[in-house]
C-alpha cells in the first residue's frame, strides 16, 4: 500500500543519523524532513541539536519541519514579511511568514487577530531565539482540526517515548490491534508469516502493526467520497486536495 506523501504528513521521526559535522547535504536535506506535529509547550522545551545547530531536538527527535494549530494574536505586517504570536493553549510563539509573491499576499490578508489557524513552517533560531518561519497558513473552518491535531501531537510522544525507552508498541491480549474502523491489525510477528520482516526497525514493524490494507483503503475511500483526496496513478496513490 502506498501514499503520496503530500497526503499524509509524518510525524514520527526517527534518530538523526547525520554525521556530526553539517554539511550542505545534510543542510539540504532538512526540507525532506517529515513533517512533525507539536505544541507550543514543545517549541519553547525544544534543545539545539548536537549534530546540526540548525535543527532542535524535541523528545529526543530532530525536528525542523512543524505544523501548529492555534489562535491568532498581535497580527503586524510590514512590506515584506507579516508577523504573528499563535497561542494553543500551551502557550504562545512568536511566527513570521515572508510575503513574496501574490499566493503569500492573499494567506496573509486571510489572517486576522483571535482567528484559529494552521501553520506549516521551519523551526529555526535567528539571533539566539527560537522562531518559526511559516511557509503555509490556513484558517480552520471545522474545530474537529483542532482537537485531531492535538491527538496528533499525543500520538507522536506516545511513540517517541516509547522508542527512547525501547519499550514495544501497545497490543491487546490477543496481540492484535483494533483500529478505528473496527478491523483486527496483525502484530508484526503474525505479518512475518506471510512477509519477510527480518531488519526491519522498530517503526517499520510499527506501521506494518497499524496500517492495515482493508482499513486503510476503507479509509481513503471516505476522504475520498469527502473530495478530501483524489486517486493518481491507480488506486493505491492518493494526493491531497488542500
Amino acid at each position: 500500500m502506498m501514499f503520496e506523501s503530500s497526503q499524509f504528513d509524518g510525524f514520527v521521526s526517527t534518530q538523526s543519523t547525520q554525521s556530526t559535522d553539517p554539511s550542505p547535504t545534510s543542510a539540504k536535506s532538512r526540507d525532506d524532513q517529515p513533517m512533525y506535529p507539536v505544541t507550543v509547550k514543545q517549541i519553547i522545551e525544544a534543545t539545539p541539536s548536537a549534530d546540526d545547530k540548525s535543527n532542535f531536538v524535541i523528545e529526543g527527535v530532530d525536528v525542523y519541519n512543524v505544523k501548529l494549530v492555534g489562535m491568532v494574536y498581535n497580527k503586524s505586517e510590514r512590506v515584506t514579511d507579516v508577523s504573528f504570536v499563535i497561542d494553543d493553549g500551551t502557550g504562545r510563539f512568536g511566527c513570521n511568514r515572508w510575503v513574496n509573491d501574490s499566493q503569500d499576499t492573499k494567506e496573509v490578508e486571510g489572517l486576522t487577530d483571535e482567528s484559529y489557524v494552521r501553520i506549516h513552517g521551519h523551526l529555526k533560531s535567528f539571533q539566539g531565539k527560537k522562531q518559526v518561519v511559516v511557509y503555509a497558513i490556513r484558517p480552520i473552518n471545522d474545530y474537529n482540526e483542532i482537537a485531531n491535531h492535538f491527538l496528533e501531537c499525543v500520538h507522536a510522544h506516545c511513540c517517541n517515548t516509547r522508542l527512547q525507552t525501547g519499550a514495544s508498541a501497545p497490543t491487546s491480549a490477543s496481540s492484535a490491534v483494533s483500529t478505528p474502523n473496527g478491523h483486527q491489525a496483525n502484530s508484526s510477528s503474525q505479518i512475518s508469516h506471510e512477509y519477510n520482516v527480518d531488519g526491519l526497525g522498530s517503526i517499520d514493524k510499527m506501521v506494518l502493526d497499524h496500517l492495515q490494507q482493508p482499513s486503510s483503503l476503507e479509509a481513503m475511500e471516505s476522504l475520498e467520497s469527502e473530495g478530501l483526496v483524489y486517486s493518481t496513478i491507480d488506486e493505491f496513490h492518493y494526493k491531497s486536495t488542500s
